[in-house]
């Protein structure tokens, strides 16, 4: 967390908060989960460690698609993210396991007077497990500061899907913020369990600096989704040359996909207007990432 907390565009935000102090309780969540199989081949949650106000309750099983996939929420019971929050987030899953991790609502991080809201995170990944991490959206309020870092460590023959929706803010208000929070700071790091580097991909988003309503970084859209998949290169090619790219619904979603260097994985990106088409967009492609299971991703619940 201290790498995160001392990032360098963070400093001008790097006060002492005039609220509760950085540290009190209910400001510092951890969480530790650990997926393996059980002895018939079920995935399990074998660890569970939790430090309010994250929590995590039991897996469920409601997957009709894979049955013996445990389903997690990760919830919180402290409300939007504040000034000086710090979040550590750890999931390892263990050889042959699999799971589904998500968030039971969208993360909003409030609006920010002092000090900032930091997320540290780290994925490990063993020989042939699988992972599907898609929590909902972010949603940055205005004059938010939220910083966030995610280590992965990946096997060659393990496969994950990680999703982040990225929101321009409450935009459907009475007075709409369309970017207009402080900052917003998001990396990624993956490598082999021998130390060797996959990739880094980092954005810092500064809409008083620089607005993202512009040509060439997002044009007219609201919404942003980053899909990264890790999977072993024959695999990453069957869902790239499966996977529809360019402007759909009349120019209302833009989609994308790249290669990643060293053969890690896919790059899939996606821009909109709204959530819901977004949200609708990323699942479809996880449904086409989980083909390598050898079977889809359900449609989710109409609730979500």
């Amino acid at each position: 967390m201290q790498s995160v907390v001392a990032t360098r565009e963070m400093q001008p935000y790097n006060h002492p908060t005039r609220a509760m102090y950085i540290g009190a309780p209910g400001k510092v969540g951890y969480l530790r989960l650990g997926f393996e199989l059980d002895k018939s081949g079920k995935s399990i949650m074998r660890d569970h460690e939790r430090m309010a106000p994250l929590i995590v309750q039991q897996e469920l099983y409601c997957d009709e698609g894979m049955p013996a996939m445990p389903v997690v929420y990760i919830l919180s019971s402290g409300g939007p993210n504040v000034d000086g929050d710090r979040y550590e987030q750890d999931i390892e899953m263990r050889p042959g396991s699999f799971a589904h991790v998500t968030t039971g609502a969208a993360t909003k991080i409030a609006e920010m007077n002092d000090n900032f809201s930091a997320l540290y995170q780290t994925i490990t990944l063993d020989e042939n497990s699988y992972l599907e991490f898609l929590p909902e959206p972010t949603i940055p309020c205005r004059t938010a500061r939220f910083v966030t870092r995610t280590d992965i460590s990946c096997h060659p023959t393990a496969s994950l899907v990680y999703g982040e929706i990225f929101s321009c803010g409450r935009k459907h208000r009475d007075e709409p913020e369309i970017f207009d929070y402080d900052i917003l700071s998001v990396t990624c790091d993956a490598r082999r369990p021998d130390g060797r580097r996959l990739f880094r991909e980092k954005f810092v988003i500064e809409p008083k600096v620089q607005t993202p309503s512009l040509l060439g970084i997002m044009g007219k859209y609201h919404i942003f989704a980053n899909v990264i998949v890790l999977t072993p290169a024959d695999k990453a090619e069957e869902i790239y040359n499966a996977t529809e790219v360019g402007f759909k619904n009349g120019g209302e979603l833009a989609i994308g996909i790249t290669r990643l260097p060293n053969n890690a994985g896919l790059l899939f990106k996606v821009m909109g207007m709204e959530t819901e088409p977004v949200k609708k967009t990323v699942r479809e492609f996880a449904s086409t990432v989980r083909m390598v299971k050898g079977c889809p991703l359900l449609p989710d619940f109409p609730w979500r």
